[in-house]
C-alpha cells in the first residue's frame, strides 16, 4: 500500500517537475527563424513581374532584395522597416525603372506597373525614404551612390562587397557570387549628353558582371540568392562546397534566365539545399494561391527533388537553421 502512495506520490511529483521545466523552457523555434514575405503585384499570388522578397533575421535586421516594379514605392505599407536592399543586376524588372501604385492592379500575367520612377529606380526610392544601405558588387556601387546623392540621401549609405568578400551588416553576413548574365544599366537610368548618346548607340553603360549573393544569418541559416543566371561552376563550387547553402532561392523563368530544367539541374546536382524559393517564374504561376497546371512552376516543383516553396505575395514563411519551413509554407 505504501508503495502504491509512493510511486503515485513520484509520478505526481515527475508531473510537476515536466509541467514546471515547460513554462521555464518554452519551444524557442518561433524566435530563432529567418522570416521570408514576398512582395508581389498580387495578393495571395505568384505572378509575373514578382522578384521582391524581404528577409528578417531573428535579431529584426530587415533586407529586402530585387525591389523590382512589385513593391509600391517606399511607402508600400508591406515594407515596414528596411534596414538593407541587395541588387542583383540594373535590368528594370530587378532595380525598378517602374512600379505598381498598389497591390492588385491589372491582372497577375500582365499587372499594372505604370508608376515611373526614372531616373532615379524604385530601389533609390526606398532607400533614401528608409535610410537604408544598398549592399551591391562589381561596380554598382558608385553608382548607386550617384543616384543617393541626387536624391538627397547618403552616399555612404551604398557599400561594397566583391566576390570573395564578405560583409556584415546588422549581424548579417553579405558576399557576392557570380551569376552568368547582362548588367547594363539602360539609358533611361541617366540624364544628360551621355544618356542621348548611349540611346542613339543601343547600348547601356557598364557596372560590371551580374551578381548573386550569400547571405549567412544570425540563426545560422544560409541563404544563396541566384540572381538572374545560368547554370554557372559556382554554384556547385563556390555556393555548394564553400558556403554551403541550405535555403535557394532560384529563378525559373527560361529565355533570360535558367529554365525550370536547367534550375531543378542547379537544385539537385550542383547545390544541393535543403529546400527551394521558386523566383522569377515570368508568368501567373498561381491561382487562388494553387500552382497552375502546365505553368514552368508546375514543371519546376515536379523536378525538384527538395521541397519547393511557391513565394506567395504577403504570404510570410518562417525557417529554421537548417532550412526546414516551420510556418507560412
Amino acid at each position: 500500500m505504501l508503495q502504491g502512495h509512493f510511486r503515485t506520490a513520484l509520478a505526481i511529483a515527475g508531473a510537476t517537475v515536466c509541467f514546471s521545466l515547460a513554462v521555464a523552457m518554452p519551444v524557442q523555434a518561433d524566435e530563432h527563424v529567418v522570416k521570408v514575405t514576398p512582395l508581389g503585384s498580387h495578393d495571395g499570388e505568384f505572378c509575373s513581374r514578382d522578384r521582391a522578397l524581404v528577409f528578417e533575421d531573428p535579431n529584426g535586421t530587415r533586407i529586402l532584395y530585387d525591389a523590382g516594379r512589385t513593391v509600391a514605392g517606399p511607402d508600400d505599407p508591406r515594407l515596414g522597416k528596411i534596414d538593407v536592399i541587395l541588387v542583383s543586376h540594373m535590368h528594370g524588372d530587378h532595380v525598378g525603372d517602374q512600379r505598381i501604385s498598389e497591390t492588385n492592379q491589372g491582372s497577375c500575367g500582365s499587372p499594372d506597373t505604370g508608376v515611373s520612377t526614372l531616373p532615379q529606380s524604385n530601389t533609390v526610392d526606398i532607400a533614401v525614404k528608409k535610410n537604408a544601405k544598398i549592399v551591391t558588387g562589381s561596380e554598382m556601387p558608385a553608382f548607386f551612390a550617384a543616384k543617393l546623392k541626387e536624391s538627397g540621401g547618403d552616399p555612404a549609405n551604398s557599400l561594397l562587397v566583391r566576390f570573395g568578400g564578405e560583409r556584415k551588416v546588422g549581424g548579417v553576413a553579405i558576399t557576392t557570387v557570380p551569376a552568368v548574365h547582362s548588367n547594363g544599366v539602360s539609358p533611361s537610368f541617366l540624364t544628360g549628353p551621355l544618356a542621348e548618346y548611349l540611346k542613339a548607340a543601343g547600348v547601356g553603360a557598364s557596372v560590371g558582371a551580374p551578381t548573386g549573393y550569400v547571405l549567412t544569418f544570425s540563426n545560422g541559416l544560409v541563404v544563396y540568392l541566384s540572381g538572374d543566371t545560368g547554370i554557372t561552376a559556382e554554384q556547385k563550387l563556390v555556393v555548394n562546397e564553400h558556403y554551403g547553402a541550405q535555403l535557394v532561392v532560384m529563378n525559373i523563368g527560361d529565355t533570360f534566365t535558367t529554365g525550370p530544367k536547367e534550375a531543378a539541374y542547379v537544385i539537385n546536382d550542383l547545390i544541393r539545399p535543403a529546400a527551394v524559393i521558386a523566383s522569377h517564374a515570368n508568368e501567373s504561376a498561381t491561382e487562388k494561391g494553387a500552382v497552375r497546371k502546365d505553368t514552368r512552376t508546375e514543371q519546376f516543383v515536379s523536378l525538384s527533388s527538395v521541397p519547393v516553396h511557391v513565394p506567395l505575395s504577403g504570404k510570410t514563411m518562417s525557417f529554421n537553421g537548417s532550412a526546414s519551413c516551420t510556418e507560412g509554407c
